[in-house]
């Protein structure tokens, strides 16, 4: 960043913040609207009904799946994160829950590849559903959202893959609401099992 110029309290108006507002809230928006409801039941069911869940991704993406995994330990799902100390070998009749824009994410592919050999379901959202995880995944969610590297994206016009992120986010913020809707646990119940080592 150039040190020297204006502040940016002159170089920004109040109006450039609200027309970003605006902008980000839109493309969220019409890209959550344009993810199809079936498949997000599918997704909810296949959690649902895994002995385990395990959740991979990398970078924004591994981060929103983080969030996600300790939203399904809330509801009372054995969920582990790829990659931390204490998760367990995935096994066959697990669910692997991936997350990637492009579904070519090197590391993300080969945790596919692990589950796929030992007999695990897939799930993965994605914006290309011919990707390498796309393909392989027993549940798909397509986001259609720009990829991180499509720069000249008529879809967006956030910087690199910020679209997909957030979208994901939302999608798995709806299916943590569409499963607790599912249940009959209250909020204190979900409250329980939340980190008291903290």
């Amino acid at each position: 960043m150039n040190t020297m110029a204006e502040p940016l309290t002159e170089a920004i108006s109040q109006q450039d913040v609200l027309d970003t507002m605006n902008l980000v809230h839109s493309e969220i928006e019409a890209t959550v609207r344009g993810v199809k409801p079936r498949q997000v039941i599918e997704l909810a069911a296949q959690l649902r009904e895994a002995p385990r869940v395990f959740v991979a991704g990398a970078g924004r993406s591994g981060l929103a799946l983080r969030m996600a995994a300790m939203r399904l330990m809330h509801l009372g799902l054995a969920v582990h994160v790829a990659g931390d100390a204490t998760t367990p070998a995935i096994d066959e009749g697990d669910l692997l829950l991936v997350a990637s824009g492009s579904g070519t994410t090197a590391g993300v592919v080969q945790s596919v590849r692990t589950a796929q050999r030992v007999g695990a379901r897939i799930a993965a959202i994605t914006t290309d559903p011919s990707s390498p995880i796309g393909s392989a995944a027993h549940v798909l969610v397509e986001v259609p959202a720009a990829g991180k590297t499509d720069h000249g994206s008529s879809i967006t016009r956030q910087y690199s893959g910020s679209l997909f992120e957030q979208a994901l986010f939302l999608i798995t913020e709806i299916v943590f609401h569409t499963l607790w809707s599912a249940d009959d646990a209250t909020a204190q119940q979900l409250w329980q099992r939340h980190a008291n080592l903290e």
